[in-house]
């Protein structure tokens, strides 16, 4: 923790930031940060300094925004520490491919799953897996593949669910990172592992349940629309600094689901960050780099693909 930048500090708040053997001097600490190497130092020179020393990293794309350095992987890769600093310390940003939604009036994709918090890196290089969005079912009436997962740096975030067809023996939707929705009547949504669970158990209307997002379940269709997809997770900052995410500053939103003529082909909206908007006459892929889940897509068309996932990381310079 840098030292404080006004008011008094004493020899010993001096002590605890830059170490050192009792009995403490000044002059123990000529060339500490920015206090002069040699000649007459006071108090004073220690005014904002600190002994916190940067990684020193390379791999994917770099960017510099709010006294962090940020790594954006959009493709798999090396995340190369040459000098893990007086810390090691980062923090990530990991999101897997969104899943793939159904065919046939079907379920939209859950969202890719994301691990989000910090860990200490050392002087090594790390690969960098960035998961592919799930891939359409082959066929008339089909589920949705689940994505791919993100790894790197002793994380895994996972797949989203692929969204379920219009048949008995894949019309519930799958689990991943979020759920994929269902896709026949009466089916349940899939669970989310690290997310949030597709829509399902519909009985009303003869058309597709929308995936779970990270940020919100998969939702039902109505009388308007199939089901939506569930909002994503919003990161602004981050999404900010690396020029990344959808509708400003979200990941991992959950696929529309695909319509029938009960809705007039109003196929559900996609959820927020890269949830693609589901289809009554056509098929939607979610958002490359996002997360995003694939539309359900309407009779007789195959499933939207997912999107793709990143990998973001930052440390403080």
């Amino acid at each position: 923790m840098a030292m404080q930048s006004s008011g008094q500090i004493s020899l010993a708040n001096i002590a605890a930031e830059f170490g050192g053997s009792a009995p403490h001097s000044l002059s123990e600490y000529y060339g500490s940060d920015t206090v002069p190497s040699s000649g007459a130092i006071s108090i004073s020179n220690f005014y904002g300094t600190s002994n916190y020393t940067a990684p020193s990293a390379t791999g994917g794309t770099t960017y510099t925004s709010g006294g962090y350095k940020y790594h954006k992987f959009t493709s798999s890769g090396s995340f190369a520490v040459s000098n893990a600093g007086s810390s090691g310390a980062i923090d990530f940003f990991f999101i897997a491919g969104g899943g793939a939604g159904g065919s046939n009036q079907g379920g939209g994709g859950g969202g890719g799953g994301y691990r989000f918090a910090s860990t200490t890196v050392s002087a090594q290089s790390y690969s960098i897996a960035v998961g592919a969005g799930g891939t359409a079912g082959s066929g008339y009436s089909s589920r949705g593949n689940v994505g791919s997962n993100s790894t790197g740096i002793g994380q895994t975030a996972n797949g989203g669910g692929g969204g379920g067809g219009n048949d008995n023996s894949i019309g519930g939707g799958s689990s991943g990172g979020s759920g994929g929705g269902a896709g026949r009547r009466g089916y349940p949504g899939g669970s989310g592992t690290q997310g949030n669970a597709g829509g399902g158990n519909n009985n009303t209307y003869n058309s597709g349940c929308g995936g779970g997002g990270a940020g919100a379940t998969g939702g039902n269709p109505t009388s308007a629309r199939a089901g939506d997809g569930g909002n994503g997770r919003r990161e602004l900052t981050w999404a900010n600094a690396t020029s990344s995410g959808e509708d400003s500053g979200y990941y991992c939103g959950g696929g529309g689901a695909g319509s029938h003529g009960d809705h007039t082909g109003v196929g559900g909206n996609g959820g927020l960050g890269g949830g693609a908007t589901g289809s009554g006459n056509g098929t939607n892929n979610g958002s490359a780099n996002t997360g995003g889940g694939g539309d359900g897509a309407g009779n007789p068309y195959t499933g939207g693909l997912g999107g793709s996932g990143i990998v973001l990381i930052r440390y403080a310079i």
